[in-house]
């Protein structure tokens, strides 16, 4: 079996990046895209891709880790931190979920707490002190495809071959949730205050549910 990547996402600060960073993901072979938090996001950017890419939700990062430890992943941080490898060292072992930080204060100490390593990307110009969190997903998803040996997409002229759309498609931006999830994920929002775009509630015993639930003919 090949190895798999993930994304996690949490607090990001702009809601269009969801739709961007789906974007990225299906480029990049990503398995899932991990919501963590509400489940509502924007497609605004992904260009169709989103359909293409299965999502999965949880109410807290602690469910994600469980979730992602019974696949076996490593939890890789994307962040500038004292232990930090450059992403193209290719420091990588196994599948991997990379978590990225807010836009503008990067990772949390909870975020950071549920990592396993990190990984920055190394910069050569003196302009900026960071990089936009999809252009951060897109080097570091390539660094990875690259590692894991993914076969790379057929090509048509000057650009690549998009699979056929899912049969089933999307009709909400929204990650299904049984009704006892839906409770229980309101009362966590009415608990903490709101930080970013998704809350870091941890309350609650979270199911996960992949976005085909929605999924409807026609």
């Amino acid at each position: 079996m090949g190895w798999e990547s993930y994304v996690v996402v949490h607090n990001i600060a702009k809601r269009h990046n969801v739709g961007t960073l789906a974007r990225s993901a299906t480029a990049f072979g990503v398995s899932e895209l991990i919501l963590v938090g509400r489940r509502d996001f924007n497609c605004f950017g992904s260009h169709g891709s989103s359909s293409h890419l299965r999502f999965r939700h949880f109410h807290s990062l602690q469910d994600a880790r469980r979730f992602l430890k019974d696949k076996d992943c490593d939890i890789c941080g994307v962040e500038i931190t004292n232990d930090a490898l450059p992403v193209n060292h290719h420091p990588f072992n196994k599948s991997t979920a990379f978590l990225l930080g807010n836009e503008g204060t990067g990772l949390s100490p909870k975020e950071i707490e549920i990592c396993d390593f990190f990984v920055y990307i190394p910069q050569y110009g003196g302009g900026t002190a960071s990089l936009n969190v999809t252009v951060a997903a897109s080097i570091v998803l390539h660094h990875f495809g690259v590692w894991a040996g993914f076969t790379e997409r057929s090509r048509d002229g000057s650009k690549f071959v998009v699979a056929d759309r899912p049969v089933k498609q999307v009709r909400r931006n929204y990650c299904s949730g049984a009704e006892d999830s839906i409770i229980e994920e309101r009362k966590a929002r009415r608990e903490n205050a709101a930080n970013g775009f998704f809350d870091e509630s941890e309350s609650g015993n979270s199911s996960s549910n992949l976005l085909d639930a929605l999924f409807t003919d026609g």
